[in-house]
């Protein structure tokens, strides 16, 4: 009886998520995300393109994730502008700036997107309500400086007078506490356990972290110069001599005009022709990007895939996570298997793998280098389009392509390693806790437990390890990038670079951006006229992220779909109608279709 009972409440609470809960979020999103958006467009638009919520680099791996933030990614803003370029409906845009910084590499990815979208005849207005000295403010400047008429709200503040960064060191902290960090690194440039390590920079660290940052801020304030078409001595000396009000600003020529945002909207709209209206530019992206990414690969021209690694680098799967999180991880089975559906597709002619990665397993990141390596064997070039950073395990994956497209302050290279462990055991024995341990097999066997340090036997191990991993490292950069392994090693040591100085070193090809490594892809690949570009992996559909999610099958929830439409529900039945007439339009006869590998 009890039995009974328990399975039926399983049924009971079974019931509740079936015909509740789950058709309310999957009938709800299915609307939005499976159905193609309807084009609302008025005949004369001005696209508000609000980048105060943040950005990705790439679209998030869930159909759920903008529920958790702005939904926007740098690559998705800048294929919607240059889609919007060709719309005779679209007017202009109208951007709202954020007030602290950006990340750089993406301030300069939009930077080329507005300046193309100008070239096409087509107005960029820029609004700040503050420009405040939190992260790279000099970045936010600098987009901002790239429109046609840069706007402060009244009495707002300008503080883009420079860069700073501020670390957090932990010994004393640790030694007082009784914690002791063993860490092993390859070389003295990798400095990312260093806060553990000890209680001030070293001279390598504080070296290098100032040459990246002296070449983000050159590069940036630089630029801002050229873009208002200033001297730039002169333009910098006065940027460094702020913080002013907005007022201020205007009046040393570094802004263009004092106005509230409605005042500033309202005059672009009669700039266009007075009949204009502002629209959201996600509303407009939604119907405009989907159609073109769906499009992908159809009518009989050339395909360029596009493979996205974006987060740390891991081996495994993605999914089983929260649907609604926007994180993002680069799961190396995922990026393999995208690789090989490319390598198998006949109408893909060359691959952009577009990497915004920090680094991560360098297990993971050498499968994903094997498929890179495969499709070059397939014939199909691989050009990489570096994002915000693509260092350590992200130089990894990138380091044997065709070529390397990076963004001038792109964040590359950290060709290192480190590796190690916390003991804890005098931390824990304060609070009366004892650790203690048995082990079998060699003395490796207990290398890290967390009692105490590595012994003498456990380090010497433990460093050849690194060194093995450091060694392969250097060796997969010398024959990827053309170079002797000793000028590898030079240039290595687990020193992080910006694109800039990494083209000058040869780890990188040429400065540029996304759609650069399009036009490298399709040179490299022969291919002449235009191309479609076709996005492979990334996105799961809805009911692909609830099966991880609550652990039912896709299957399940499509029936629950159809039960929907058999019981007359009017949503349920515009959502099936819209997706069988999707999938006629999708296969045509002898037509072959190109799509997501989809991820279980």
């Amino acid at each position: 009886m009890k039995q009974f009972l328990l399975t039926m409440a399983g049924v009971f609470a079974g019931l509740v998520l079936f015909f509740v809960l789950i058709p309310f979020l999957v009938i709800g999103s299915m609307i939005g995300a499976a159905s193609k958006p309807r084009d609302t467009t008025p005949a004369q638009a001005v696209l508000e393109l609000d980048l105060r919520g943040g950005l990705t680099d790439q679209d998030p791996q869930n159909p759920f994730a903008a529920f958790g933030g702005s939904g926007l990614s740098v690559v998705s803003v800048i294929e919607t502008l240059r889609h919007a370029e060709t719309d005779d409906k679209v007017k202009a845009i109208f951007v709202r700036l954020p007030e602290g910084g950006m990340a750089p590499a993406a301030a300069d990815e939009l930077r080329l997107a507005f300046l193309h979208f100008r070239k096409a005849g087509k107005p960029v207005w820029a609004h700040s309500q503050g420009l405040y000295p939190s992260g790279v403010i000099t970045s936010t400047y600098m987009l901002g400086a790239a429109t046609d008429s840069l706007w402060m709200q009244p009495d707002s503040s300008f503080q883009a007078v420079g860069m700073v960064s501020e670390d957090f060191f932990f010994k004393r902290f640790f030694d007082k506490y009784g914690v002791r960090a063993d860490y092993e690194q390859r070389q003295e440039y990798k400095n990312a356990v260093n806060p553990y390590l000890y209680s001030d920079y070293t001279p390598a660290h504080r070296e290098s972290e100032t040459a990246w940052m002296g070449s983000i801020y050159r590069t940036g304030v630089l630029t801002a110069a050229i873009d208002r078409k200033k001297e730039p001595v002169a333009f910098v000396r006065a940027v460094e001599a702020g913080p002013y009000s907005a007022q201020d600003a205007m009046a040393r020529g570094l802004i263009d005009r004092v106005g509230q945002v409605r005042e500033a909207s309202d005059a672009l709209i009669v700039r266009v022709g007075g009949k204009a209206k502002l629209v959201e530019f996600d509303d407009y992206m939604n119907h405009a990007l989907r159609g073109e990414r769906a499009a992908g690969g159809l009518g009989g021209k050339p395909v360029i895939a596009v493979i996205g690694a974006e987060g740390p680098i891991m081996t495994g799967r993605g999914g089983g996570g929260n649907p609604f999180s926007g994180d993002d991880t680069v799961w190396s089975d995922d990026v393999s298997d995208a690789f090989y559906e490319a390598i198998g597709n006949k109408d893909v002619k060359a691959i952009v793998f577009r990497v915004s990665s920090p680094g991560g397993s360098d297990t993971a990141s050498e499968q994903i280098l094997a498929a890179v390596k495969a499709a070059k064997k397939a014939g199909k070039p691989v050009v990489v389009s570096m994002g915000t950073y693509a260092a350590s395990g992200g130089y990894w994956i990138s380091s044997q392509a065709n070529e390397i497209v990076a963004q001038p302050t792109t964040l590359t290279g950290s060709i290192g390693v480190y590796g190690g462990k916390f003991a804890l055991g005098d931390a824990l024995a304060r609070f009366g806790i004892d650790v203690r341990s048995t082990a079998v097999g060699g003395e490796y066997a207990g290398a890290f437990g967390t009692a105490g340090g590595f012994t003498p036997d456990q380090r010497a191990a433990f460093s050849r390890w690194m060194d093995h991993i450091y060694d392969g490292f250097i060796a997969r950069v010398s024959e990827g990038r053309g170079l002797p392994a000793d000028r590898v090693r030079q240039i290595a040591k687990g020193r992080v670079w910006t694109g800039v100085q990494a083209r000058q070193l040869h780890l990188v090809d040429r400065l540029g951006g996304y759609y650069d490594a399009i036009d490298r892809a399709k040179a490299l690949a022969g291919v002449k006229g235009e191309v479609r570009i076709r996005h492979i992996g990334g996105v799961s559909s809805p009911f692909e992220a609830f099966e991880k999610f609550f652990g039912v099958s896709s299957t399940s929830l499509r029936t629950l779909a159809a039960a929907g439409w058999v019981m007359g529900d009017p949503r349920a039945s515009a959502i099936l109608d819209e997706m069988a007439t999707a999938r006629l339009r999708a296969r045509p006869s002898g037509a072959a279709v190109l799509a997501p590998t989809p991820v279980h």
